[in-house]
C-alpha cells in the first residue's frame, strides 16, 4: 500500500479540477474527508477516503450530498462507493440511510444496499436494495419493501417511485395495512400526497363492513371510496354486488354497478340483475333499472319478475320489493303482466297493481280497455284479470297460500274442444286457495257472469253454450284447467245449442285474450327498450394511460 499524502493538497487538486471542468462533466465534488490514501494494486484508479475522529467523508454532486465512513472515488470514473453508515441527502426533501452506496456521476444513479432507509416529507420507504435514477426522478427496488405514510403501511416485492409525482408503483404481493382496511393486490399505483390508489390484477380491498374484489380499481384511500372494473365484485350489508363497474363511497353508505350487474340477498335468497343498480346502507334500500330483474328461489323453483326499475327497501328480515313500469312474471306454473308490483316476504304478500287512469282515459275507455289496463295472471291455462290482484304466500314454506282479486275479475281460459270457443267467468271480487301450490278452488262474488262450454263425458260432443248470471259460484281446478262450477246462489241463465248463440253473444263484455302478453321464457320478458345501453360516467372511466417507455417498468 503506499503511503498516505496530504489530504488538503489532494482535496485542492480535486476542487481545481471540478473547476476547470464542472461545466462539462460535472465532476463529484470531494467537500471534505479526514485522510486519504490509494492501493493501486487492490482499488486501481480509486482515491480511497476515509473518516477521523471529527471528520466524516463528505461527497456532493449536483445538490446530492453524501456521508459515509469510507469512499472508493474514481475521478476519471466520475464514480464512488461509500460505506459505513452512508447518508444521502438532497435538498431538504429526500433523505436515504444505507450500509452501502455506489454513485455513478455520469448517470447520476445509485445502488444502494443494506437497510435501505428513504425519507421524505409525506411517507418512508424500507428495503434492502435500491436504485436511485436521479435524472428520471425516479427510486426502484426488486427486494421486499416497506412504505409508511401517515395513515398506512404499504408492503411489496418489488416497488418503483417516481420522486417528481410522489407516486409509488407496487408490484407482486402488495399489501396495505391501513387502521380502517387493507388492500392486497397484484401491483398497484399509489399517489402519495393525494392518498390515490389504482389497482391492476387480482387486488381485495377488506374494510370493516365491506370487501371489495377486482381486477382493475381506483380507489382514494383517504375518503374510502373508489370505482372497480374487470370481475368486480362488492361484499357488503350481507349481499354479494357484481357488474362491470362498480363505484363505492364507505362513508356515504353508498355503492353503485353499471352494467351487468347483480345483487344477491343471502338472506332473502334472491338476486336482482340488470344494467344500473345503487344501494344505500343507511336506508336498506337498492334501486335498479334497466334490463332489472328479480329472481326469488321459491320451493325450489324461480320467480323471475322483470320491470323498468325495481325498488328495494327495508332490512333484510323485513325486505320489500316494489317493481314499476311493464312488470313481467315468469314461474314454472304461473305467469303474469302488470303495471307495477309489491312485494313483501315478512307476510307473504305480492300485489300486482295496474297503472292509474287519467281523467280523459275515465272518460273514453270501454270495458275491454279497461280489462287490457289490468293485471293480469296465467296460472296454467287460467288467465285471470282484475283491478288488483293479490298473491298471499305461507311465510315458513314459501308455498303460495291464497289469491285475491279485488274489483273486475275476468276469468278467460281457451276452451281446447273448439276452435274459438272461451270458458269465461266475470264478477266483483275472487277468493282463491292453494293445494300443494296449485290453484285448488275460487268463490267469485258479486254480479257475477258465465260463458261455459258444456260436453258429453263420454264422446265429447258439445251439449251447449251456457249463458248464466248469480250472485256467487265456486269453481275448482284439475291439472290446472276448470273442473266443476258450482253456483252458491240460485242462477239465472240457460244452455243454448250452438247454432242459437250468434258469435258476438259468446264472449261478456269486455273480454280480452292476452295470450300475446304471456311469457314462457326468461328472454320473453324483456323488451326492445331494455336492449338500449345507456349508461353513467362511472362506466366511462378510464385510468390513467399506461407508460409505453421502459421507465415505466421495474427495473430488473
Amino acid at each position: 500500500m503506499k503511503p498516505s499524502f496530504c489530504f488538503r493538497a489532494v482535496l485542492i487538486a480535486y476542487l481545481f479540477t471540478g473547476t476547470l471542468l464542472g461545466q462539462e462533466s460535472k465532476i463529484i465534488e470531494i467537500r471534505q474527508a479526514g485522510g486519504s490514501t490509494q492501493d493501486q494494486e487492490k482499488f486501481p484508479g480509486a482515491n480511497i477516503l476515509f473518516k477521523s475522529d471529527t471528520k466524516r467523508v463528505l461527497l456532493f454532486h449536483e445538490g446530492a450530498l453524501i456521508e459515509s465512513d469510507q469512499a472508493f472515488f474514481y475521478s476519471k470514473k466520475n464514480y464512488f462507493k461509500a460505506l459505513g453508515d452512508v447518508i444521502f441527502t438532497q435538498g431538504d426533501s429526500l433523505r436515504m440511510t444505507c450500509s452501502t452506496i455506489e454513485y455513478d456521476g455520469k448517470t447520476k444513479t445509485a445502488l444502494a444496499v443494506g437497510n435501505v432507509l428513504l425519507k421524505r416529507p409525506d411517507m418512508t420507504l424500507e428495503t434492502e436494495v435500491l436504485n436511485l435514477d436521479r435524472i428520471n426522478e425516479k427510486a426502484f427496488y426488486n427486494t421486499p419493501g416497506v412504505i409508511v405514510d401517515s395513515t398506512s403501511t404499504l408492503t411489496s416485492n418489488q416497488g418503483l417511485y417516481f420522486l417528481d409525482q410522489k407516486k409509488y408503483r407496487f408490484v407482486s404481493n402488495v399489501t396495505i395495512n391501513n387502521p380502517d382496511y387493507i388492500v392486497n393486490s397484484d401491483q398497484l399505483d399509489y399517489f402519495t400526497e393525494s392518498n390515490l390508489a389504482y389497482l391492476y390484477g387480482d387486488s381485495k380491498i377488506e374494510g370493516e363492513s365491506y370487501t371489495i374484489e377486482c381486477e382493475r380499481g381506483f380507489y382514494d384511500m383517504e375518503r374510502e371510496k373508489g370505482i372497480f372494473k374487470q370481475n368486480a365484485t362488492l361484499y357488503y350489508d350481507n349481499k354479494i354486488i357484481k357488474g362491470d363497474s362498480l363505484y363505492f363511497d364507505s362513508k356515504l353508505n353508498y355503492a353503485a354497478a353499471t352494467k351487468n350487474i347483480s345483487i344477491f340477498d343471502s338472506i332473502n335468497n334472491s338476486i336482482i340483475t340488470g344494467h344500473y343498480g345503487e344501494i344505500f346502507k343507511e336506508k336498506d334500500s337498492a334501486i335498479i333499472t334497466r334490463r332489472a330483474m328479480a329472481i326469488n328461489i321459491v320451493e325450489q323453483d324461480s320467480l323471475f319478475i322483470h320491470a323498468d326499475t325495481l325498488v328495494a327497501t327495508g332490512p333484510e328480515e323485513k325486505r320489500i320489493l316494489r317493481a314499476y313500469y311493464d312488470v313481467r312474471i315468469l314461474k314454472s306454473d304461473i305467469r303474469g303482466r302488470s303495471d307495477s308490483l309489491y312485494l313483501d316476504e315478512s307476510i307473504g304478500l305480492t300485489k300486482l297493481l295496474k297503472k292509474p287512469l287519467t281523467k280523459q282515459e275515465e272518460q273514453v275507455f270501454t270495458e275491454k280497455d279497461l280489462n287490457d289496463r289490468n293485471p293480469v295472471l296465467w296460472f296454467d291455462q287460467s288467465q285471470m284479470t282484475g283491478d288488483e290482484i293479490l298473491l298471499l304466500s305461507n311465510t315458513q314454506t314459501k308455498k303460495l297460500d291464497s289469491l285475491k282479486i279485488n274489483g273486475n275479475v275476468f276469468i278467460v281460459e281457451k276452451d281446447t274442444l273448439s276452435e274459438n270457443g272461451f270458458q269465461q267467468i266475470k264478477g266483483g271480487l275472487l277468493r282463491g286457495a292453494f293445494k300443494e301450490s296449485k290453484l285448488d278452488n275460487i268463490v267469485i262474488t258479486k254480479n257475477t257472469e258465465m260463458v261455459y262450454y258444456l260436453y258429453n263425458d263420454e264422446d265429447l260432443q258439445l251439449i251447449g253454450i251456457d249463458k248464466t248470471t248469480c250472485s256467487a259460484l265456486r269453481m275448482s281446478f284439475k291439472e290446472g284447467q276448470i273442473d266443476e262450477i258450482t253456483f252458491l246462489v240460485s242462477p239465472n241463465g240457460d244452455v243454448y245449442p250452438e247454432d242459437e248463440l250468434p258469435e258476438n253473444e259468446r264472449t261478456l263484455k269486455g273480454f280480452s285474450w292476452r295470450i300475446v302478453q304471456r311469457p314462457e321464457t326468461i328472454e320473453d320478458l324483456f323488451d326492445e327498450n331494455d336492449k338500449a345501453e345507456q349508461f353513467p360516467e362511472i362506466l366511462k372511466f378510464k385510468f390513467p394511460e399506461e407508460l409505453k417507455s421502459k421507465e415505466n417498468q421495474i427495473q430488473k
